[in-house]
C-alpha cells in the first residue's frame, strides 16, 4: 500500500498547502480519499483524472470534499469521458458539492455509494471499516486493510475511545491534529491536538503516525514535537507530495 499526500491543511488552503487529500494505492488500484479544497491540482501533478478508480469521503465539510466537483467536471466534460467514478460517502455528505451543477450535467460521471459510519464494505482491493467519530457533522473514521498493510484515518474527530479501536495495530495512523497542545473549549469535543494524536498512536501501538488537518499557519515542527513526546515511533506531518509506503511488520 502506498499513500501520497495531496494536502493536509485544515479549514482552507494556503499558498503552499492544499486541504485534506490523500491518494492510496494498492495492486494498481487508486483510491482518492477526501478531495478537499485545492487538491485536484496536486493530484494532476501525479496522475490524470481518469486514473482514479474510486473516491472515499469521510464527511461533508468542504475542506474534505470540495474538489470532488472539479474532478467530476474534468472527467465528465472531457472529449472521451471515462467510466462513472464510484464515490463512497456518508449519507448526504456530498449533497452540497453535487448540487453545484445541474443534476444532468454530471449524472454519468459518478456513481454514488452512501454508507452509515459503522458499515464495512470493499472498495477495490481495500477492506473498508468505518466508525462514527465525533465532529460537528457526521464523520467516518476509516480503516483500509489489504493483505499486507493497514492504514487508519480519523477524518476530523474529537476525543473518543473509538479512535483507539480504529487505529489499533495499524501500520500507519493518519490523524487529525488541528491544534498543537489545546483545543479551544467550544471545539474541544470535535477536534484533536498533535499531543492527543501522539497519545492515541502510542496506546494503539501503531507503526507510524502522520499528523494532518493542521490549522493554517501552524508550525509543523511544533506539531511534530508535541506528538513525538508521546509517540516514540516515526512521526510525519502531511505535506503535499509526501509519499509513504505502508507495510506491515
Amino acid at each position: 500500500m502506498r499513500l501520497t499526500v495531496l494536502g493536509g491543511c485544515g479549514a482552507w488552503p494556503t499558498a503552499v498547502q492544499a486541504c485534506s487529500g490523500y491518494l492510496v494505492e494498492h495492486a494498481g488500484f487508486r483510491l482518492l480519499v477526501d478531495p478537499g479544497y485545492a487538491t485536484l491540482p496536486r493530484l494532476l501533478a501525479h496522475h490524470t483524472v481518469d486514473a482514479i478508480d474510486a473516491v472515499l469521503i469521510s464527511h461533508g465539510h468542504p475542506d474534505h470534499c470540495a474538489d470532488l466537483n472539479p474532478l467530476l467536471r474534468a472527467r465528465g466534460l472531457g472529449d472521451t469521458p471515462p467510466p462513472s467514478l464510484p464515490v463512497y460517502t456518508p449519507h448526504g455528505a456530498a449533497d452540497a458539492v453535487l448540487a453545484l451543477d445541474r443534476p444532468s450535467m454530471l449524472a454519468e460521471a459518478f456513481h454514488l455509494h452512501e454508507f452509515q459510519p459503522g458499515d464495512r464494505f470493499d472498495i477495490g482491493p481495500f477492506r473498508t471499516d468505518t466508525w462514527l467519530l465525533p465532529h460537528f457533522v457526521p464523520n467516518a473514521g476509516i480503516r483500509l486493510t489489504t493483505p499486507d498493510a493497514v492504514l487508519a484515518y480519523t477524518g476530523d474527530t474529537g476525543p473518543s475511545p473509538d479512535v483507539l479501536r480504529l487505529a489499533q495495530g495499524a501500520d500507519l495512523l493518519l490523524s487529525e491534529a488541528t491544534y498543537i497542545h489545546e483545543v479551544p473549549v467550544a471545539d474541544a469535543p470535535y477536534l484533536l491536538t498533535a499531543r492527543l494524536a501522539g497519545q492515541y498512536a502510542s496506546r494503539a501501538d501503531v507503526g507510524r503516525l502522520m499528523l494532518t488537518h493542521l490549522w493554517p499557519g501552524t508550525d509543523p515542527r511544533a506539531a511534530h514535537e508535541a506528538a513525538a513526546q508521546a509517540f516514540r515511533q516515526p512521526v510525519d506531518v502531511a505535506t503535499p507530495g509526501l509519499v509513504i509506503g505502508v507495510a506491515g511488520a
